[in-house]
């Protein structure tokens, strides 16, 4: 009699577990259902705002920035649909004048806007830094193979200031220098007199200047003996010229993140005061962790990883 009891006790028991599992199985699925729901539904709201944003974005500057810019430009759009954006270079002094004047929506620049810019109209503009730039020298590919892989900062001064004319001064081959320059309105110009040319002026050569990268790159690889600079991220790919390294460090992000490579500068996205919502939008949209994982491949450097932040 008691084992028939205890046999009933153990098996209210086991009803009684199995009814308590089945009710926690079911209100753990509904939870589960309740909250993949909300996730969708939020989603889905989130999805609709995207494509509710629309107007228009027009900026206008930076040679060395406008490749990121491009490609920000076209995730950007992925995302937000109607919103139409129209990107420029003219250089960055271009682009702070025509923010300033209120003829583009942002002045994209490798320099500050108090370097170009009268102190009141700089007053007037709001900086949006964004990333890194390296400014490489390049060289026509027989210059290099003619064995000129490195330059002291005193030879590369020399050479842009037109005081050394001849690659074979610097142990090349003996053939002219063709200086590929760029005009003074030029934010890429700027920063490679700065900290490459330690201030001094460079020389100017009217028949090869240009603030347009892609076009000075090209000039610099189809004439022998010429040398200039770009952004690195002109240089991602196979780009048909060569790199110099200064004073032994070459121009790569690892040197510049750690200090070792000079050419280095900020590069800022100008508004004329605080942006509008949509403009706002692109523009935290390429300063977002998201993007920001696309900016080492396209040749900019992450501003948190330098480990130097003044030259």
């Amino acid at each position: 009699m008691k084992k028939m009891i205890a046999l009933m006790t153990a098996g209210a028991m086991a009803v009684s577990m199995t009814a308590c599992a089945g009710s926690d199985t079911k209100e753990t699925t509904k939870a589960a259902k309740t909250e993949a729901g909300a996730n969708t539904e939020a989603d889905t709201e989130a999805a609709e705002a995207d494509e509710d944003l629309t107007g228009t974005i027009t900026a206008a500057g930076s040679s060395a920035l406008k490749p990121l810019v491009d490609d920000a430009a076209d995730m950007f759009a992925e995302k937000y649909p109607n919103i139409a954006i129209t990107i420029d270079a003219g250089g960055s002094g271009e682009g702070l004048k025509q923010v300033s004047e209120g003829t583009v929506n942002i002045g994209n620049s490798d320099v500050l806007a108090e370097d170009k810019l009268e102190p009141e109209q700089a007053a007037e503009l709001v900086d949006h830094q964004v990333c890194v730039v390296t400014m490489a020298p390049i060289v026509n590919n027989d210059v290099y193979e003619a064995g000129v892989t490195d330059l002291t900062k005193e030879q590369l001064i020399s050479i842009f200031t037109g005081e050394t004319k001849n690659w074979s001064e610097v142990g090349g081959p003996d053939e002219e220098i063709v200086l590929v320059t760029r005009p003074t309105s030029s934010g890429t110009r700027a920063t490679f007199q700065k900290y490459a040319l330690d201030g001094q002026e460079e020389a100017s050569n009217a028949a090869m200047e240009t603030d347009d990268s892609g076009v000075l790159l090209q000039n610099v690889k189809d004439t022998e003996g010429a040398i200039g600079y770009v952004a690195l991220s002109y240089l991602t790919g196979d780009a048909g010229v060569s790199t110099l390294a200064i004073d032994g460090a070459e121009p790569t992000l690892e040197n510049t993140y750690s200090g070792d490579y000079p050419v280095w500068t900020y590069e800022h996205m100008y508004t004329k005061g605080e942006p509008d919502e949509v403009t706002k939008t692109f523009i935290d949209y390429i300063m977002s962790d998201e993007y920001g994982e696309q900016m080492e491949t396209l040749g900019y450097g992450v501003s948190s990883k330098m480990t130097v932040t003044e030259h």
